[in-house]
């Protein structure tokens, strides 16, 4: 039966993770020769076998409402080589936090109104495109809320207007145009996010931001071993304060950044391992834009690096990522990422995945998560590691400790029923913005300010009943608790909600 999400031939499976459950098994397989350490990962590159949205569906609806609603796209057309598909993409949720504490406590009842569209096509068997869009008016659990008045952003979605005091008003828009010319070449032109990994977070480069412009070159050899990825992308900073002092637009530009992210990936027998290396350019100084360096255009892994050092302008980060085959249902990860090896700055990453745990779709993932103080930091503070005020590895930031543990248990692929845990020990927490060491946005080195650490738990359960395995749609109830020790008014929550939404990119709500 025809997928998703996928009509087309080279379109990127969207990063969601209920999607890449189904891909992540099949690339547990010992001999499975799937490049997973960079996602999103290219349909046609992919292990689609029994793969959400790509699963043949054998259920027999007898009315067309009841097809469209639990079978099939909304709208499709295959014309020859042509084919189209559009579906609706939404988030309807309603909640109601019972340990809200701040201002607006008197009014802890929550909501989020989202509602979109998701195309894909395919123009031939060569190339494709897809595209999304949310517009969204929300009114968040408060440790949320007092987040995006910080930074301008909901977490990963989108800058924010406010509106009646606890509302917000954001949008969010992805897609791409991919061309695959050749089996062993794609390139892709697009506004979307990346992940380098193949854990639950990533010290490297996650897909915790908000989109962001890019182009991509990727190859791979006709063996499978081998697959090169070149990202050149803009990235910015939001809020009044990152505003250019000139422009003829009516709306001045915020400050950006051009960054290069080059990751190559080795098929060793059980072993995969991938070596990546992410720059950022200072393009803007005190008398404007700078002028173009050609080293921007470098598709040489390793070269920037030894060109730029990692105490210059720009800012130079060197990692590693790993996942080892131990069973055809298991599989541990790992990562490393050095952002300044002279002051002994890093993240590191440990974790296992295990899937079919006594029966079919019962899945467990463990993981531990570390970066040292002031990791990932600059003496300037626009040129750390970010996009949009938001770190572009964990969503925790810089100097923490992080735990986590995740299950998910299916029944007749319909069911789903899912806890997490998040446990975090933080030097930083975003009402305690001087802090040296724990602030990604702080200062680079230690200052005669000390502050406390803080301890973070974060915890839920859901059940899903999931509708139509095209879009994801699915229907959720669950339960998520947030205790900050110590903490101020408003960072702890209880929140209750049902849902009712299109899974077709992951939110970080676990910060």
């Amino acid at each position: 039966m025809s997928a998703l999400l996928a009509v087309a031939q080279q379109n990127d499976i969207p990063l969601n993770r209920d999607i890449y459950y189904d891909i992540d098994r099949n690339g547990a397989e010992k001999s499975s020769t799937m490049h997973t350490g960079m996602r999103p990962i290219i349909q046609s590159r992919a292990d689609l076998k029994n793969v959400m949205g790509f699963r043949p569906d054998s259920s027999r609806q007898y009315y067309w409402i009841t097809e469209k609603l639990f079978k099939e796209h909304l709208i499709k057309v295959k014309d020859g080589g042509f084919k189209l598909t559009i579906d609706p993409a939404f988030q309807f949720e309603l909640g109601h936090d019972y340990r809200e504490g701040s201002d607006y406590s008197d009014n802890a009842f929550m909501q989020h109104n989202g509602r979109g569209f998701h195309i894909a096509a395919d123009l031939g068997p060569t190339v494709s495109f897809q595209s999304s869009f949310y517009e969204n008016q929300a009114v968040l659990p408060g440790y949320l809320f007092q987040y995006s008045q910080v930074y301008g952003v909901v977490p990963g979605q989108g800058r924010i207007k406010s509106f009646n005091q606890r509302g917000l008003d954001f949008a969010w828009a992805t897609g791409n145009v991919s061309w695959s010319p050749r089996p062993w070449i794609n390139a892709q032109l697009g506004q979307g996010r990346h992940f380098v990994g193949n854990g639950y977070r990533s010290v490297l480069l996650s897909d915790n931001t908000t989109p962001y412009p890019y182009v991509k070159f990727s190859t791979l050899t006709n063996n499978k071993r081998f697959q090169y990825t070149a990202i050149f992308a803009k990235l910015q900073l939001v809020g009044e304060a990152n505003r250019l002092p000139t422009g003829e637009a009516g709306e001045s530009l915020f400050y950006w950044k051009r960054a290069t992210f080059l990751h190559l990936s080795a098929n060793i027998g059980r072993l995969q391992l991938g070596l990546f290396e992410g720059t950022m350019w200072k393009n803007i100084g005190a008398n404007g834009v700078l002028a173009f360096n050609a080293m921007q255009l470098n598709p040489v892994i390793g070269l920037n690096t030894v060109v730029n050092g990692f105490n210059g302008a720009n800012t130079q980060l060197l990692g590693l990522d790993a996942k080892y085959k131990i069973t055809d249902k298991a599989f541990a990860y790992g990562q490393f990422a050095l952002t300044d090896p002279d002051r002994n700055r890093y993240a590191w990453q440990l974790g296992m995945q295990w899937f079919d745990i006594i029966r079919r779709d019962l899945h467990l993932l463990a993981e531990f998560n570390e970066a040292t103080p002031f990791a990932y930091t600059k003496p300037n503070a626009r040129m750390s590691w970010t996009h949009d005020n938001q770190p572009l590895a964990s969503p925790i930031g810089t100097g923490y400790t992080e735990l986590v543990v995740r299950a998910d248990y299916g029944i007749k692929q319909r069911f789903w029923f899912q806890g997490e845990l998040s446990l975090v020990k933080h030097l930083y927490g975003y009402a305690m913005v001087e802090v040296p060491g724990g602030d990604i946005f702080g200062p680079d080195k230690q200052t005669s300010i000390t502050g406390e650490e803080r301890q973070r738990l974060f915890a839920g359960v859901n059940a899903s009943w999931r509708m139509n395995q095209m879009t994801n749609m699915q229907i959720t109830l669950g339960y998520s608790t947030r205790d900050v020790d110590p903490g101020t008014i408003g960072r702890d929550s209880g929140y209750l909600y049902i849902v009712w939404h299109t899974g077709l990119f992951n939110r970080y709500y676990d910060i």
